[in-house]
Formats: structure tokens, sequence, C-alpha cells
């Protein structure tokens, strides 16, 4: 049940109100339909009842042709000027949620919207709310000129050529501070957020408590990039699972590493460093990763800007042991899979797994595949 009384408000420590988003990215559900919100540009996470949420009856599945076209029309802006920047479901009510800039650059306007059962959109209000805030107090300044590289698919606005030794590639350069945060995900009263810092080593996963009263704790992070034949602290985690009953995260990077981190270990120190088991190839950033069982096997799926969807499972990820040379594409072995321009990610009741997808005339479409097919 979504959270409605001021007993529940009181337990989480929220309190009614209206957030002043300066931007969405990332986010993800917490207990009793308490959705977190990134907000990079104004280093804060809010955490925000959804107090109109209501269940959903049974297995559900959710399939909209087009979405980037009616969310530019119930924005009204040019479909090119709206961003997705985070999709999450909220397992109570299996509701379906974005996080949406209309418009981009530093004017544009955050907004959570809700996907409805017909494929409409319907804004979630945020004017008085319950919800309560933590400030990201490690995160890089505003005028950090330091950056970071995404790589974007082929055919998607708003990137800069760039000649990658004979391929082209579309490249966006990202201030520190706009992948303040990159990830998140609620595990077991803790709030796992990774992004950059202001430390020197800026690859940072935060583990920050919630209700939001005890002291958060940061990781700066190391691991062996492959493709690149070096240890490397600078490039934040660009997505990431929890598995391993939440004991653990397989965490991507951008050229593309998947790296496993405990984070039992990542509670013993402020330095952490990750073991790489497997590289998907580079030239390509991560844009989505979810996990599933099937017939009493974990597997895990990634999506990525340039290569096709992965599935790699956890037995052979756990088998797998750290790499630590340079090599072509190595590691745990992945399956391809025939799911085309597929972009985030969410599992949707635990046998149904959401895909936004990019089709081949440039639309963005979601839709719903059993893990039964997958």
């Amino acid at each position: 049940m979504a959270i409605r009384s001021a007993e529940h408000a009181v337990g989480y420590g929220l309190e009614r109100g209206t957030p002043e988003l300066r931007s969405a990215g990332p986010i993800t559900f917490g207990p009793d339909s308490i959705l977190f919100v990134a907000d990079s540009a104004a280093a804060r996470i809010y955490a925000i009842a959804i107090e109109d949420a209501s269940p959903v009856s049974g297995t559900r599945s959710l399939d909209v042709d087009r979405l980037d076209e009616r969310l530019a029309a119930y924005l009204g802006v040019p479909a090119d000027d709206v961003d997705i920047r985070g999709m999450a479901v909220d397992p109570a009510t299996q509701g379906v949620y974005l996080s949406v800039a209309r418009g981009r650059g530093a004017g544009s306007i955050p907004l959570i919207l809700r996907v409805e059962d017909d494929g409409s959109l319907q804004e979630v209000s945020l004017r008085d709310v319950q919800y309560a805030q933590t400030g990201i107090d490690d995160a890089p300044a505003e005028d950090d000129e330091r950056t970071d590289i995404r790589v974007l698919r082929d055919d998607e606005p708003g990137g800069q050529a760039y000649d990658a030794r004979g391929t082209i590639l579309q490249l966006v350069r990202e201030s520190l501070r706009t992948v303040t945060v990159t990830d998140m995900a609620y595990v077991g009263g803790t709030l796992v957020v990774a992004g950059a810092s202001n430390e020197e080593f800026t690859s940072t996963l935060r583990q920050i408590p919630f209700p939001f009263k005890g002291a958060a704790h940061s990781s700066s992070l190391e691991i062996f990039h492959v493709s690149h034949g070096k240890w490397e602290t600078h490039s934040p985690i660009r997505t990431f699972v929890a598995y391993d009953d939440d004991m653990s995260v397989l965490a991507s990077y951008t050229c593309t590493p998947i790296v496993k981190f405990s984070l039992r270990d990542l509670q013993g120190g402020d330095q952490a460093r990750g073991h790489t088991v497997a590289e998907l190839g580079a030239m390509n950033t991560p844009l989505g990763m979810v996990s599933f069982r099937r017939d009493g096997e974990e597997y895990l799926l990634v999506s990525n800007s340039r290569h096709e969807l992965f599935k790699l499972s956890r037995k052979d990820l756990e088998a797998q042991e750290s790499l630590t040379t340079p090599q072509a594409p190595v590691g745990a072995p992945r399956q391809s899979l025939p799911h085309h321009g597929v972009g985030r990610m969410a599992s949707l009741n635990g046998e149904t797994v959401l895909m936004l997808q990019r089709t081949p005339e440039g639309h963005v479409d979601l839709h719903s595949y059993s893990t039964a097919s997958l």
C-alpha cells in the first residue's frame, strides 16, 4: 500500500512540503511506495511518498509504441527535447515511473511521470507531498572542470562525432557534477548510490541509511579496465544491480567492464578494489542492468549503447577469476539476445522485464518481455 498516514510518514522521517528539484536523474523505489529521486545538479537525493499509488492485481505487462512521441505531445515539445533520465517500478503496485527532462541543458525542467495501463501519461505532482532529503557532501563542485565521457548510439541526438581509429563515435562529455549520481538501488534499509565525487579517486559508491538519519559512507573505487589495460579510479559506474541476496553488486562502466563488489568489503574502508569478471567490448557505454531468476538460476541482462543486449549467468560470473591483463573481450561467457536498441530496463514483477527500445526509425518504444523468453 502507498503511504497515506502521518504515522508512516513520521516512521520514515518524511515531512509535508514541496521538494524543489533542479534535476531528476536515476530513480528507484524503497519501502511502501517511497520513490528515491537523484538530483545531481543540487547534489541531493529526495525520498518522496507516492500517495496516489494503487496496487495492480495479477501479473502485469505494459507495451507502449512511440513512447517518445507521447512524451513530446504531453510535454508540448519536440521529441528531441525529451530526455528519459530514469525508469523504476514500484514493487508494491507495479506502477511504472519515468524521470524526464523537458528540454536539454541547464534550462531543462525535471519531471516525474507515471505510465498508465493504456499508455497515457500522468505527471506525479510534487506539490504538498510527504518527502525527505539528504545532501551528497562529497559531490563534485559545480565549477569542477573535470569531465566524463558517455558513448551514444550512432543515431541518438546530442552527441559530437569523434574518430576512434576509423570508427566514428557519438560522444557526450559530461561535467563530473552532472554524474554525481549515475544509478541507485535500495538494499535492505540502505540506499546504494553510484557516481562521481570530489575526491582524487572520483569513482564512488555511497551507502546512505534510510530513513536519512544515520551517517552515509562513501568508498572510492578502483577497477582493472581490460580494454584500456590499466587500473582506473576516475570513470564512475554507469549502472549496477544488487545480487547474491543483496550482499554484492555487479556494476558496469563505459568501455565496458563488468565488475563485482562486495557490500561487506565496502563497509570496511574508504577505498575498495573491484573484481573485473567480464569485458563486453570497447567504444560503448552500458545503459541498463537488470537481474532475474529462471528455473532456479539467476541471470543478468546488460544493455549497451553500441553493442547488443547481453545475458550472463550468475553461476558463470561467480566462477570467473578476476581479469587483470589487457585482452580482447573476455571473461564470463555471455549470450547475445535479439532485442535491438535496448536502453533502460526494469524488473516489473519478477516475471517480466521492461525495456525501453529505440526502433530503426528512431522512435522509443516501451515493451514487456517474460523472463521465460529471455
